[in-house]
Parts: structure tokens; sequence; C-alpha cells
């Protein structure tokens, strides 16, 4: 058996939420923050059989997309002054942890 942590945008929760319930799998949703954006995550914990864990991660990545956003970044310049200006950076997809489960029971 193994448990699955995935980390994916608060944006495609609802999709990769539907995705797993659709195919029977039953999923635990804590809603989390990143800290490099501090934007608003969700996580899903799912314990699967470990033939299974493929279909998982294919939901997962199925219903997760990566997108770009600006966001400000600061400037120094040697006379003391700083500068704001936008930065475009890659957000969204998933990151996903497999871990195995040395014991389960459902009481």
């Amino acid at each position: 058996m193994k448990l699955i942590f995935a980390i994916v945008s608060s944006d495609d929760s609802s999709s990769v939420q539907g995705g797993l319930t659709k195919a029977g799998f039953s999923v635990t949703k804590l809603a989390t923050t990143g800290g490099f954006l501090m934007s608003g995550n969700t996580t899903f914990i799912c314990g699967t059989d470990d033939d299974r864990v493929d279909e998982v991660i294919a939901i997962i990545e199925k219903h997760s997309r990566k997108r770009s956003q600006l966001v400000p970044s600061s400037a120094s310049y040697s006379t003391g002054m700083y500068s704001t200006f936008p930065v475009e950076v890659t957000v969204g997809g998933a990151t996903v942890f497999v871990m195995n489960v040395e014991r389960f029971e459902k009481l």
C-alpha cells in the first residue's frame, strides 16, 4: 500500500478532486499555502494499492495544469534606490510524493 501526497494549485483542486473521486479513490483535501509565492494550494492525501499509484498520478497530471504568472520583484541599484518590476514565473502543475505504508487500519 502507498500513501500519496499531491500538492496542486487551488485553481485546479476541484478538477483533481472530481477526477480522483470519479475513479473511485478516497481523498482527503487540505487547504495549504505555498512558501515561494504565498499562494493558495490544495494538498490531497490518498491511500491506494501499489498497482494503482500510476493511475492516481495520471489523474492528478491530467487535471493540474501549469500556467505563467507575473509576480513583483525588486532590484537594488548602487545608488541605494529600489525598483519594482514584474517577473514571469511558472506556477501550477503538481508536486507528488509517494510513500510506503507499513500498516493501515480503518477503525
